[in-house]
């Protein structure tokens, strides 16, 4: 029985993950640098703070919150951030674990900022759950529970040194859900506060690495969201994400539930503003659905649900280790369906797992083709290592390939838009669309319709008309504006003490030159009149 991360990540490595059991576990060691004469670093500055930090995240959305608050805190510490990684001191790359793919990007960028000289150091889910693996040699890494002190980190890293953070985060010798969530942060979409309510899960998927990186259910405290949630409305965010790696189990830890954290949180969600639930599982929401469909039917809570099933075939969940079979799934779909209007499901499948015949793939296609889920995650089996279902013999590629192309076919032919043309929806505006030119609203089922770019739109809320649809969005026009949008909300959290050290940190370069400059100018005339005293005589 594995009590905590290190535990897992021990019988992944065959022994202990960490030397140390503190708060901390940290590990230095000399780097020996090789800068490329194509890479110039002279223009580089030594001083702490005054670095630029190239920042990328790959992942859920926990792992994007988790990258915007080390966004912010560096910035507030005084580094600048680089949008482009070619010239910047130091890259931080926040990883994923979940899929293959993933991982060998994060594999790539790591030899391709070490060709060009420049430190990394990784974060996010990979570090945590297998900093032994062969390609972190050497490299700064750190956990996903002491983001907190990435300024350390990047500052050693700088200094040529080997930093390793991976202890879980306590207090009173007690495990945590992580650190605060009112430190500072740089949002990816100024209008979008993304929470992360709990860290960990209760399950024990047969396929997941992640579990080996976040570990057992530890909740956040409702209060601690609540003021966070505040914080963020405050600073002008229109939209409220409570995500983790299973919202459903939320506060079981805490003698709590998802119910009573959502009735609290509604309360401080203004007009004007929306609430997001993020991924459930289907086992723990089965336990309250009816207090689920009430708050989904608030009118300040997107009607959105994300509910994976992974597997139609109940043969393939129990191998899978999932606890629910699919009628457990069902029952969660159509009461929620028919207590909750117009809702909008999305849900995930994985084909080619190991055990899968040609009947389990059926019995998945035919869940999908009877519901019509208006957004389909299709996934291929990706062998994780030190998962169990690694050690499974695997279904031969093409099988696998052809079974989600069959899946991607099915969802293909239907439009869940089909006959909106005319419909009349109030859209909260909050995003640029992909095409760089259309922006991005969403109505109270979280769909996505596309309007023209207008001043003043974005943070609003807009009554619009939908004049055509497609098989992802809504095309509409704007009829009439609703509320008007309000203060931005891209940086978070920075108090003033922060932003005067950030701006003490800014110049503190200038004020070094300076001081520099007063001493020699200072050396000088001293020594000169040294030597006219001694003329003198």
């Amino acid at each position: 029985m594995f009590e905590d991360i290190e535990d897992l990540i021990a019988a992944e490595n065959g022994n202990d993950a960490q030397s140390g059991r503190g708060s901390v576990a940290v590990y230095r060691r000399k780097r020996k640098s090789v800068v490329p004469e194509q890479y110039d670093r002279s223009n580089s500055c030594n001083i702490p703070g005054l670095g630029s930090v190239y920042i990328k995240t790959w992942g859920c959305t926990h792992n994007v919150s988790d990258g915007e608050y080390m966004a912010g805190l560096l910035s507030s510490y005084g580094f600048s951030l680089a949008q482009k990684g070619d010239g910047a001191d130091l890259w931080l790359l926040n990883s994923c674990t979940v899929k293959n793919p993933a991982e060998d990007h994060l594999k790539n960028e790591i030899r391709h900022a070490q060709d060009m000289g420049i430190p990394v150091v990784v974060a996010g889910c990979v570090s945590q759950g297998a900093p032994k693996s062969e390609y972190l040699k050497g490299l700064s890494i750190l956990g996903v529970q002491q983001i907190d002190r990435v300024v350390e980190v990047v500052e050693e890293t700088l200094k040529g040194n080997s930093v390793r953070l991976l202890a879980p985060k306590k207090e009173k010798g007690k495990r945590v859900a992580g650190p605060s969530l009112v430190l500072p942060k740089i949002r990816k979409n100024q209008l979008v506060e993304i929470i992360s309510i709990n860290s960990g899960c209760l399950n024990h998927c047969t396929y997941c690495k992640t579990k080996h990186a976040r570990g057992n259910l530890v909740s956040y405290p409702v209060e601690e969201i609540v003021a966070r949630v505040d914080q963020a409305i405050a600073e002008g965010v229109k939209e409220i994400w409570l995500t983790s790696e299973d919202t459903g189990a939320y506060g079981r830890d805490l003698f709590s539930s998802l119910p009573e954290l959502l009735d609290a949180v509604v309360e401080h969600i203004p007009e004007g503003a929306m609430l997001r639930l993020g991924m459930t599982n289907p086992p723990y929401i089965l336990d309250y659905l009816e207090e689920i469909g009430k708050i989904l039917n608030h009118p300040r809570v997107y009607a959105f649900l994300h509910v994976p099933v992974q597997s139609g075939s109940d043969a393939v969940l129990k191998e899978m280790k999932r606890e629910y079979c699919r009628a457990d799934f069902e029952r969660v779909v159509d009461f929620l369906r028919e207590k909750v209007s117009g809702i909008s499901i999305a849900t995930d499948i994985i084909c080619g797992f190991p055990t899968e015949t040609e009947q389990d793939f059926e019995e998945s296609f035919e869940l999908c083709k009877r519901y019509k889920f208006p957004s389909l995650f299709i996934n291929q089996f990706y062998p994780r290592p030190g998962t169990p279902a690694a050690r499974m013999k695997r279904i031969p590629t093409h099988i696998v390939k052809q079974r989600s192309k069959a899946l991607s076919d099915l969802f293909a032919n239907y439009n869940p838009h089909e006959g909106r043309g005319g419909k009349k929806y109030r859209v909260l505006v909050t995003d640029l669309a992909h095409d760089k030119h259309h922006l991005v609203g969403h109505n109270k089922f979280y769909e996505q319709i596309l309007l023209p770019p207008e001043d003043g739109l974005m943070g609003s809320t807009v009554d619009v008309e939908v004049v055509s649809t497609g098989k992802h969005f809504m095309m509409g026009k704007v009829l009439g504006k609703f509320e008007q949008n309000g203060v931005r909300g891209e940086v978070s959290g920075q108090s003033a003490d922060l932003n005067f050290l950030s701006v003490v940190k800014q110049f503190s370069g200038t004020l070094v030159f300076f001081a520099l400059f007063v001493a020699i100018g200072a050396f000088m005339l001293l020594h000169s009149s040294n030597l006219g005293w001694r003329d003198a005589l």
